[in-house]
């Protein structure tokens, strides 16, 4: 299955917030007061009568009760953002500072959120419909039974939050959910099925070697992080031009102002494409999982290398990360093929991309922990584990001479740091492991 890039980033972008989810949740509650309270002035004026359950009672009454509820439920909301607090601020400590934005994008949190603040809302609606009327006091039992029930869903809500916190603050479970994270963005990126359309117009090759002799240089507009890339926009662009585009950046790098963001052929076309590119890519001060797959895993490295410095001195944790890293990089060897050059609907190349490569995700995944891990043979072993696992599965010889690389120079490393003769062996014993699988893997594409 293939995900459509666009609508995902614009999932995420919704997602990492805490006002979306508690906003409807009001919402909801406004709604739900209009209906109950349509109810009471029905039964106020006796068009209907209550069943038995309803709660019933003077206004004074009335009041003393709605008055307590709303009273309690935002203490309670207190309660939830200071916990909620204490969570990112552990994350940020722990993991990270870019670990804070996977907990601000937790859905159980942003619904524990609405769930108290929508029942605060309903409360005051409440408390505010009681006054005269032509009959009497008008009492809305129906709402103040609708509150009372709220306040027992809040009461479960409320349990299950302190559940989930213990839950989502828990190192497995972050590094697990990273990891959930990297999955999806490498499923996003698999290759589409072939169009079956004609390719016509000058190759990748050609394209590139035109716009080196007469480039026509695209700036940026604003300094940040660039987050998304719309390749239909793009293309259409491009078509509309009749140009080429060549972008010199992919997401997740940083973009300054001024600097050259793309290569425009012919270099007349530059000025068109520079106007209306500034509506084709989204830039700002994060990066985004959505076509950055080196985020997730720098995320994971990031937790590691924090586990094994000296202040930490958490060697679990950092074997955990490398057990999700090496599961990526398997995903990343097997599904993972991102378009680089993409036609329009005649099949001429309109957009040349820039893509991290196998090679830089392997470095990036083992470079920083095996220098972080010199003298611990622990840590050596498990990389050289996800190494030869990545390895048995790989489809492409230029895929294992990159992973043999990083096992060479885990055992260069071993060798020159681990003073014990008997933990030098046992990491010796895991390299001639991937040794003797590269070596058999070569004599079979022989």
């Amino acid at each position: 299955m293939r995900f459509d890039l666009r609508s995902e980033w614009r999932r995420e972008a919704l997602r990492t917030n805490l006002w979306l989810v508690p906003a409807f949740e009001v919402a909801g509650a406004v709604l739900l007061f209009v209906l109950t309270y349509a109810v009471d002035r029905a039964v106020y004026r006796g068009a209907i009568r209550l069943p038995f359950w309803v709660i019933s009672g003077t206004a004074d009454a009335s009041r003393q009760i709605l008055t307590t509820i709303a009273a309690a439920v935002i203490t309670v909301i207190g309660v939830v953002f200071s916990v909620m607090i204490v969570a990112l601020t552990l994350a940020s400590t722990q993991f990270g500072p870019r670990m804070l934005r996977n907990f601000m994008r937790d859905r159980g949190t942003q619904w524990t959120l609405g769930t108290f603040v929508a029942t605060f809302v309903y409360a005051v609606l409440a408390l505010i419909a009681i006054g005269p009327g032509p009959h009497g006091d008008f009492v809305p039992h129906v709402s103040i039974t609708s509150t009372l029930i709220l306040v027992i869903v809040d009461l479960a809500v409320l349990l299950y939050f302190i559940h989930h916190i213990a839950v989502q603050i828990q190192l497995p479970q972050v590094i697990a959910s990273i990891a959930g994270d990297v999955a999806k963005a490498i499923e996003a990126e698999a290759p589409p099925p072939r169009s079956g359309r004609p390719e016509r117009g000058l190759s990748e090759a050609e394209l590139l070697s035109r716009m080196a002799q007469e480039p026509g240089e695209v700036k940026a507009s604003a300094s940040g992080y660039l987050q998304y890339v719309r390749h239909s926009t793009l293309i259409r662009i491009a078509t509309s031009t009749n140009s080429v585009i060549h972008l010199l950046h992919r997401p997740g790098h940083f973009l300054v102002k001024g600097r050259t963001l793309a290569v425009v052929w012919p270099p007349e076309a530059a000025p068109g494409v520079a106007k209306a590119l500034q509506h084709a890519h989204l830039s700002g001060a994060y990066r985004s999982l959505s076509q950055d797959i080196s985020f997730g895993i720098d995320q994971l490295v990031e937790i590691a290398i924090r586990a094994l410095s000296p202040a930490v001195n958490d060697t679990f944790t950092a074997l955990t990360c490398i057990d999700w890293i090496g599961d990526s990089l398997r995903e990343i060897a097997l599904l993972w093929r991102p378009e680089q050059v993409h036609r329009d609907a005649q099949g001429y190349i309109r957009v040349i991309t820039t893509q991290t490569t196998f090679d830089r995700l392997v470095q990036r995944s083992f470079e920083k922990i095996r220098q972080a891990a010199a003298g611990m043979p622990a840590v050596m072993i498990r990389q050289l584990d996800a190494l030869t696992e990545i390895l048995e599965q790989a489809p492409l010889r230029e895929q294992r001479g990159v992973l043999m690389e990083q096992a060479e120079m885990i055992r260069t490393l071993c060798v020159e740091t681990v003073g014990e003769k008997a933990d030098r062996e046992d990491v010796l014993r895991r390299y001639d492991v991937i040794a003797g699988l590269h070596a058999s893997r070569v004599d079979r594409d022989r």
